[in-house]
C-alpha cells in the first residue's frame, strides 16, 4: 500500500512557475515508477509526466514538453514536478500517481493515486 500526498499547488500569473510535490508513505516508494497527470475543468484527466524508479528516464506529454520537469528523491520518498511558463490552459486538478508499468501514460496503469492539488492560472 502506497499513499500519495500532493502540495504545492496555487493560483499564479500566466508566465509564472509553480513547483508541486508529492509525498509517498511506505518503504516500497523505489519500486514504482511515478507520475503526474491533471484534470481541467469539463476535460477528462491528462497525462502530464512520468519518471522511472531510478529516475533515469523521463516522459512528457506534448502540451507540457519544455515547461515542465518532473523529478524525484527517493532518500524522500518525494517526487516534484517543476512548471514553468505557466499559461491558462496549465489550470486543473494536479494528481501524483504511482505504477509498477513503466512510462505510465494511462490511468488503467496507475496503481495508486493522491487526492489531488488545485493550479491555477490566471492571464
Amino acid at each position: 500500500q502506497v499513499q500519495l500526498v500532493e502540495s504545492g499547488g496555487g493560483l499564479v500569473q500566466a508566465g509564472g512557475s509553480l513547483r508541486l510535490s508529492c509525498a509517498a508513505s511506505g518503504r516500497t516508494f523505489r519500486s514504482y515508477d511515478m507520475g503526474w497527470f491533471r484534470r481541467a475543468p469539463g476535460k477528462e484527466r491528462e497525462f502530464v509526466a512520468t519518471i522511472s524508479w531510478s529516475g533515469r528516464r523521463t516522459s512528457y506529454g506534448d502540451s507540457v514538453k519544455g515547461r515542465f520537469t518532473i523529478s524525484r528523491d527517493n532518500a524522500k520518498n518525494t517526487v516534484y514536478l517543476q512548471m514553468n511558463s505557466l499559461q491558462p490552459e496549465d489550470t486543473a486538478v494536479y494528481y501524483c500517481a504511482a505504477s509498477t508499468t513503466p512510462d505510465t501514460r494511462e490511468e488503467y496503469e496507475v496503481a495508486y493515486w493522491g487526492q489531488g492539488t488545485q493550479v491555477t492560472v490566471s492571464s
